[in-house]
């Protein structure tokens, strides 16, 4: 099945005669469909300023969560990472505004930066992994290309899709709690609360009250409540280090201070990508490692794309919005774009969702995000000084979020609610999202065999479920087959 090759006529171009501009229009009005789709430059450009505010953050975030070790030991420098963030949303989203022509904002997504960096770093060099990106992201332009999304969204269970977006918001929140500080490895039980039973220094308290901040903020509905509430935090940091109240060492990644305000680019972790070298990691794994990270990437995206849509009034009756394969193709060729950045992978925000409240209908307001994140790129001194602990609260947040979906899921349901605890709690106590995905699959086909309802499941599901078995048994069959 392949993709509508004819655009869908949309509420938005059923909107009368009074939303569209006489012959005269200028070519920007032409080029992005503004007027036909009740829009004007000005809140083209109002929506685009307001979906950077909301998504900005992830300047702070991605180079927070890939700042561990790789098997090598090796690690990336953070103006590099800050950098690569940069640029490769910059370079996504210009690529949507122009090509895509709706308005959806691309970074790095904070669940493929999850997988990267406590799935496959450990396994592989930093390269290496860059590489699997840019493998994930051909997979997914394959998928879109042959259509064989359509099959795949098909064929996994509603309820399974939000119990992975729910589970990874967990792993996120998990990784922010860790990184902040709030939560340590126990000496006598497996997680506890600070070093030993309590919260110690300014900055992790520092933390919880960035925490709060947000959480008030989004709970007024506050436009851009996530950026305002680092940027506030990181002044209070800035002060207390000023003050002398906070000693240089209590800071995880270094004291809060500015070191001039632009500065050069640094494009060292660019075209980094290795492919091959994996004969340590084994040809399942690897596999493994593509799936899962498609998985992050690519529902996560398609399910964005298509609610900013609808709310953006450019889907019709049938859920099909003008420019869909592109955006489909564009958010696939983020996942290898951000790989050769060094960056990680790119998808579809749903933070595009606020520019669409401001009015933002076109993908103009796409392109006025990425002029912005392009500026970004002399403005790395800014975004360094913020400290770990106050970014850490954002990881939490989107955890929240994410967390959300429980709403769309029947509880009451066994064949549904056991899959998706599943999912959900075995990503974070694992620390692996793979298996919290194995689990939910492999035990929503056995419930619904033991219902009596096996063709429900589909030939797709079985066939899964047939992989994430031999991935939990790949231990002992190797050890049979000799291999290990």
């Amino acid at each position: 099945m392949t993709q509508q090759s004819v655009e869908p006529r949309t509420a938005a171009d059923d909107a009368g005669d009074g939303t569209r501009v006489p012959a005269g229009r200028s070519w920007l009005d032409r080029y992005f469909h503004i007027s036909r789709r009740g829009s004007t430059v000005a809140r083209e450009v109002r929506g685009g300023i307001t979906t950077f505010m909301a998504m900005a953050y992830i300047l702070l975030l991605n180079p927070l969560i890939l700042s561990g070790k790789d098997a090598a030991g090796d690690t990336l420098g953070q103006k590099a990472l800050i950098t690569a963030t940069a640029f490769a949303a910059a370079f996504t989203t210009l690529l949507m505004g122009f090509v895509g022509k709706v308005p959806l904002a691309l970074a790095a997504g904070l669940s493929v930066s999850g997988v990267l960096s406590s799935q496959v770093a450990p396994a592989m060099t930093w390269p290496q992994a860059m590489g699997m990106c840019v493998m994930y992201g051909v997979v997914i332009m394959l998928l879109v290309v042959t259509g064989l999304r359509e099959m795949i969204m098909n064929a996994i269970p509603l309820a399974l899709k939000h119990g992975i977006t729910m589970g990874i918001g967990l792993f996120i929140a998990l990784i922010g709690f860790y990184k902040s500080g709030f939560v340590h490895q126990g000496k006598a039980t497996p997680v506890t609360l600070g070093p030993a039973g309590e919260l110690t220094g300014w900055p992790v308290l520092l933390f919880a009250g960035t925490l709060l901040l947000i959480f008030m903020l989004q709970a007024r509905n506050v436009p851009g409540a996530i950026l305002i509430g680092i940027v506030s935090g990181t002044v209070v940091a800035a002060v207390l280090n000023g003050l002398g109240v906070i000693a240089p060492e209590e800071w995880a990644n270094g004291a809060p201070e500015l070191h001039g305000a632009v500065s050069m680019p640094d494009f060292s972790l660019f075209g980094h990508v290795e492919f091959g070298g994996w004969g340590k990691v084994g040809a399942m794994t690897i596999g493994m490692i593509v799936f899962t990270l498609v998985l992050a990437g690519f529902f996560d995206a398609m399910a964005t794309i298509i609610g900013v849509g609808t709310e953006a009034n450019l889907a019709d009756d049938k859920g099909r919005m003008p420019g869909l394969s592109k955006a489909l193709f564009i958010d696939g060729a983020g996942g290898a774009i951000g790989g050769v950045a060094g960056g990680s992978g790119q998808t579809v925000f749903i933070e595009s969702a606020t520019g669409v409240g401001e009015g933002a209908r076109t993908g103009l307001a796409s392109v006025v995000t990425g002029l912005f994140f392009a500026a970004c790129l002399f403005f790395t001194p800014v975004t360094a000084i913020v400290p770990q602990e106050v970014a850490s609260a954002a990881l939490v947040v989107i955890g929240a979020l994410m967390l959300m979906n429980a709403r769309h899921v029947d509880w009451a349901d066994r064949a549904t609610a056991v899959p998706v605890f599943l999912t959900v709690v075995l990503m974070p106590f694992t620390y692996t999202i793979t298996t919290g995905v194995a689990a939910g699959v492999i035990s929503y086909a056995a419930i619904k065999a033991a219902q009596g309802k096996a063709r429900e499941i589909g030939a797709f599901m079985w066939g899964l479920t047939v992989v994430f078995l031999v991935y939990f048994a790949l231990h002992p069959v190797e050890g049979w087959l000799g291999v290990r």
